[in-house]
C-alpha cells in the first residue's frame, strides 16, 4: 500500500465520519422542528414540504403570508445575477440577503416569544440551533399564541340566577 492510498483511506473515513454526523444532526432538526410545530397545533410532516413548512412557521409566529415574498426574494435577485452580472445586481443580491437575514431574525424571535421564551433564547436559537430547537422542541416550552401573546377569550356576562327585586 503505497502513501497515496493512505491518504485516500484517511480522507474517506473523515468524510463518512462527517456525513454520520451531519445526517445525525439532520434528522434531530427534523425531529425536533415536528414536535415544536406540534406543539403548536400544527400538522408535524409540514416539516418536510419546503415552502409549506415556511408558511406554517408564518402561521406559528404570527406573521403574514406575505413575508413569504421577503425571505425568498434573496432567489430571484440571484437569479438576476447570474442573467446580469454586474455591480448594481451584485448590491442588490447583498441588500436583498441583508432583508432575508432580518425576516429570518424577526421570525425566530417570534418563534422563541411564542413559547414564552426571551432574546436570550433567541440568540440561542440562531447561534447554536442545534441544541436550542430540541430544547424547544423536547423540552417543557408550552405554545403560548402567536408571538407570544395568548388568543383573547371573549368572556361572556352571566346572567343573575333570580331576577332583579322592584
Amino acid at each position: 500500500m503505497d502513501s497515496q492510498t493512505g491518504v485516500f483511506a484517511v480522507l474517506g473515513a473523515f468524510f463518512a465520519i462527517w456525513m454520520i454526523l451531519g445526517l445525525g444532526l439532520t434528522a434531530l432538526m427534523i425531529v425536533a422542528y415536528w414536535f415544536i410545530y406540534a406543539k403548536a397545533k400544527q400538522p408535524g410532516w409540514a416539516v418536510l414540504i419546503p415552502i409549506y413548512n415556511e408558511i406554517v412557521l408564518l402561521k406559528i409566529v404570527g406573521r403574514p403570508l406575505s413575508w413569504l415574498i421577503w425571505i425568498f426574494q434573496i432567489i430571484i435577485f440571484e437569479i438576476l445575477f447570474f442573467i446580469a452580472p454586474g455591480l448594481v445586481t451584485g448590491i442588490l443580491v447583498f441588500l436583498s440577503f441583508v432583508t432575508s437575514l432580518v425576516f429570518c431574525i424577526i421570525i425566530i424571535n417570534g418563534l422563541s416569544k411564542s413559547f414564552g421564551k426571551d432574546a436570550g433564547f433567541t440568540v440561542g436559537l440562531i447561534f447554536l440551533p442545534f441544541i436550542f430547537y430540541p430544547i424547544l422542541g423536547f423540552g417543557k416550552a408550552t405554545y403560548i399564541g402567536p408571538g407570544g401573546v395568548a388568543p383573547s377569550v371573549e368572556i361572556i356576562p352571566q346572567l343573575p340566577d333570580t331576577p332583579p327585586q322592584v
